[in-house]
């Protein structure tokens, strides 16, 4: 069994969302259930959906999944480099939970570096941040028995390896074995494990230990000829074949992994307890951030969400929620430039329920001063909630507990906006009634609070005030759970490791490391 000294392996992926954030998660979930004190780490990662741990850190929404796979508490040492796009050229640094400065895409890979207003990220390209994401993963393989280390997109992006801190550059530095996975739903992954592994140099080479086929449909004994000539190509192993699985895209990192139009749930949920549904539009604003807040009242039997872009789509929507955004001044603009804007107001105007979470709620108050996010300083908001919004240059990164519509309700904020509420009733308060966050206007609500829906008492008794003002004979089922429902669908990711991967192979990568004298592949990195 794996000693006290951290023993560790590298889930690479051929392409982005080939599945490394999930096979990760069932490696932990997997090994938990063994005995094993695991823990999850990404050193950097690119994503709008973050989470704050209890001490107050920001880190990647897929990281605290994968923490609580391994049912221990995340921190900043998980994900060190969180770098949230503020457009498709420049991110927010997030350095171990805080945030330092703002950097362009040629700044933070390799070029000069940038700013944001009053904080300058000096020396803060990726090549300087290398040093802080080793010691991160020192820290814990100290800690933790086993530590199951995340890639990021593909480790064969030549373009980037001189700066590589999240793929190859970490597995060399530690001398982790590396494990490919590859999306065969996609095509063409024989050839992606191979062009991965040919594209690599010679001691890069040496640590890619084999494959993992991910989200294969039919008879696995017609792919078995395929994996042992791979196997004569390459001389590694293909380690399992997980078949493809409904309804395990949790938590996703990098973007909206549905259909606009399409349902946000794929896994099949009980029908409605009473004698309607109730339906929720999502409005795809840019930048859009923590869409799984929404995840919990996707997963209540008779409610179906889905995300929408045209104003047509919210006519029949019971409920319209306007989800957190990096871009609130944006997102306002997107939502005036599509006829969303009139809808929405069209909505408030008829006592229609609207719900709007952090940046969600700073756009449907009054008026927004910022010159920090957009600099874009004075603009109006659509006027629907008594609240004056002002960005500040400190980020609020908090996990507050308090009451809403009778029931105790807990959450996270990540959020630079200020709110002054200057009316309505109080959405959230304290034990003793005064006000902690939000407005309530008639149907309107608004909350910086994310994951508050994952409350499982306030959830039934926000869809209840819904279900009312719409008009509609819904009812919440008594016992939905989403804790657990979140719990069984981490023990899913453990069983398709434990059921479908050569689970004592995988064992030895983390025990000792890749197999000595694994041959090279021409031609190798240019």
């Amino acid at each position: 069994m794996i000693g006290h000294r951290g023993g560790g392996l590298l889930v690479a992926g051929t392409t982005s969302d080939a599945g490394k954030s999930v096979v990760t998660a069932g490696i932990c979930r997997w090994l938990v259930r063994q005995g094993v004190k695991v823990a999850p780490f990404k050193g950097q990662n690119m994503s709008l959906n973050s989470f704050v741990t209890r001490e107050g850190a920001e880190i990647g929404r897929a990281q605290a999944m994968q923490a609580q796979a391994a049912r221990v508490e995340p921190s900043a040492l998980m994900n060190p480099v969180l770098l949230k796009p503020g457009s498709d050229r420049s991110s927010q640094v997030v350095l171990m939970g805080r945030p330092v400065g703002e950097l362009s895409a040629r700044g933070f890979f390799g070029g000069s570096g940038g700013s944001s207003p009053g904080k300058t990220l000096h020396g803060g390209r990726q090549e300087s941040l290398f040093g802080t994401v080793v010691e991160c993963l020192e820290e814990l393989r100290g800690t933790y028995e086993a530590v199951i280390c995340e890639g990021a997109g593909s480790p064969a992006e030549i373009n980037l390896r001189r700066t590589d801190i999240v793929n190859m550059g970490i597995a060399r530095a530690a001398r982790l074995p590396v494990l490919v996975v590859g999306d065969i739903d996609r095509g063409g992954v024989f050839a992606s494990f191979f062009g991965t592994t040919a594209l690599l140099a010679p001691e890069d080479q040496a640590l890619i230990a084999g494959y993992l086929v991910n989200k294969f449909r039919g008879d696995v004994t017609l792919l078995e000829p395929g994996l042992e000539m791979l196997y004569g190509l390459t001389g590694r192993h293909t380690y399992g074949v997980l078949p493809f699985a409904h309804g395990l895209g949790i938590d996703e990192e990098d973007g909206l992994r549905v259909s606009l139009r399409g349902a946000v749930r794929e896994s099949v949920v009980a029908p409605p307890v009473g004698e309607d549904v109730l339906r929720v539009a999502v409005c795809a604003v840019p930048l859009m951030s923590n869409f799984t807040d929404v995840d919990a009242l996707a997963a209540e039997p008779g409610v179906v969400v889905r995300f929408v872009d045209r104003a047509e789509e919210l006519v029949d929507a019971d409920l319209v929620v306007v989800p957190g955004t990096r871009g609130t001044v944006k997102a306002l603009a997107w939502l005036r430039e599509r006829g969303l804007a009139d809808a929405l107001a069209r909505r408030a105007a008829e006592g229609r329920p609207v719900l709007g979470i952090c940046g969600g709620f700073q756009l449907l108050g009054e008026h927004i001063e910022d010159e920090v996010e957009s600099r874009a300083g004075a603009v109006d908001g659509l006027g629907l909630l008594p609240v004056r919004v002002r960005f500040a240059r400190d980020k609020t990164l908090t996990r507050p507990v308090g009451t809403a519509l009778g029931e105790s309700v807990e959450g996270y904020e990540i959020h630079h906006g200020v709110a002054e509420v200057l009316g309505g009733e109080a959405f959230i308060s304290d034990d003793s009634g005064h006000s902690l966050d939000g407005c309530r206007v008639g149907s309107v609500w608004g909350t910086h609070w994310h994951g508050s829906l994952e409350s499982d008492r306030f959830r039934r008794a926000f869809l209840r005030e819904v279900a009312a003002a719409s008009g509609r004979r819904f009812v919440p089922a008594p016992d939905t759970s989403f804790g657990a429902l979140r719990e069984e669908q981490l023990d899913r990711l453990g069983d398709l490791i434990e059921e479908h991967a050569d689970t004592d192979a995988l064992l030895r990568l983390i025990e000792s490391g890749a197999p000595s004298g694994l041959p090279f592949i021409p031609p190798g990195a240019p």
